[in-house]
């Protein structure tokens, strides 16, 4: 398979692109715990950023959370991810639903790497 469509797959759905290359143990491990970060993160009542404020830092929190592929769009259409400030847990839920889009990120750059033959 083309490395940039493993990437595309591996972003779209984390994990895929190490199940794709066989690399089972790895698949599971990542995709158990991005699902995780983001199960965490919505017990937390942490929200996802949205692109409708220009300012850098929400762009970038916005683009951390567009890593979670699949999940950030499922997540946002079943309601959740909207957050609840007045939760103790808030902001570190939002910290776990970017660090899982940014985590997932790096997983589809090391499927990526492994279908170039960069990496075992």
């Amino acid at each position: 398979m083309k490395p940039y469509i493993l990437f595309f797959l591996s972003w779209l759905f984390p994990g895929s692109g190490h199940f794709i290359q066989k690399k089972y143990l790895k698949g599971t491990v990542f995709l158990t715990g991005i699902a995780l970060l983001l199960i965490f993160g919505i017990i937390m009542q942490g929200k996802f950023y949205d692109a409708k404020n220009f300012h850098p830092l929400i762009i970038l929190g916005f683009l951390g959370d567009l890593g979670n592929g699949i999940f950030y769009f499922l997540i946002n259409l079943l309601g959740f991810g909207k957050g609840n400030i007045e939760a103790t847990t808030y902001h570190y839920g939002t910290t776990y639903l970017v660090s899982a889009g940014l985590i997932n990120y790096l997983v589809a750059l090391n499927a990526f790497d492994i279908a170039k033959g960069r990496r075992k």
